[in-house]
């Protein structure tokens, strides 16, 4: 029990330095002379300001790195599982994903190395969903798609992600997974596990909309610009 709190304890303060690297941050310094993006635009870390205020391809490049980061994270939270629990893959596996991706979006939004003050934690978030469950990314993505072709609005598209996350995350498992499923009777997770995974979805989906906080207002006054490509949007 004890290796196998060290090996979560260690997945989740790798989870959350690695979070804390934050791309916008650094893509910004090298892109615009060394500026800081929380200077510009919505003043927030993330790509779509950095779409706004720097350039198309130093948002592809932060994407890229906010997603990875995610995926560096959940990788060593196996490796921290194998080397100090040595189990044979099952639950504490999937409980160290969720763990990771909880920390490394947390860091993301609230960074040591840049005095706290990061971005929303959306693309994060979604490399977490993917890593996790990829059936549940699936329909947060054509969420995602579906609500941005329909206003060209990222914040919303977002929130709704953000809202559906948990939803999703706890029919997947409690349906297809759980070992007391009514569709079947051999799940391979635990009621604990179906908790833990649906909390998780829960705090990150809060977390984000927390985070979406002014942008909602905006929403609600018609004042949230949309991403029109091609041309500035107005």
């Amino acid at each position: 029990m004890a290796y196998e709190v060290l090996a979560l304890a260690l997945t989740a303060l790798a989870g959350y330095l690695l979070g804390s690297i934050n791309s916008s941050i650094i893509l910004t310094w090298f892109f615009k002379n060394k500026e800081d993006i929380r200077k510009y635009g919505s003043g927030n870390a993330g790509m779509t300001n950095v779409l706004r205020s720097v350039g198309k391809l130093p948002a592809a490049l932060t994407f890229v790195g906010d997603f990875l980061k995610c995926v560096a994270a959940v990788l060593l939270s196996q490796a921290f599982v194998m080397l100090f629990a040595g189990q044979q893959p099952g639950e504490l596996y999937d409980v160290a994903r969720y763990v990771a991706g909880v920390a490394c979006v947390l860091g993301h939004i609230f960074p040591v190395y840049y005095g706290f003050r990061g971005g929303k934690g959306v693309v994060t978030s979604a490399a977490m969903i993917a890593l996790t469950d990829w059936r549940v990314f699936l329909l947060v993505l054509l969420t995602f798609i579906v609500v941005f072709a329909w206003k060209r609005i990222v914040s919303l598209a977002s929130v709704c992600c953000a809202v559906l996350y948990p939803v999703f995350t706890f029919l997947f498992l409690y349906l297809v997974e759980f070992s007391g499923s009514p569709l079947q009777n051999h799940g391979e997770h635990s009621l604990a596990y179906l908790l833990f995974a649906t909390a998780s979805a829960i705090f990150v989906g809060l977390t984000v909309i927390v985070k979406h906080k002014s942008n909602i207002g905006r929403l609600r006054r018609g004042e949230e610009k949309p991403i029109i490509f091609g041309k500035k949007a107005n």
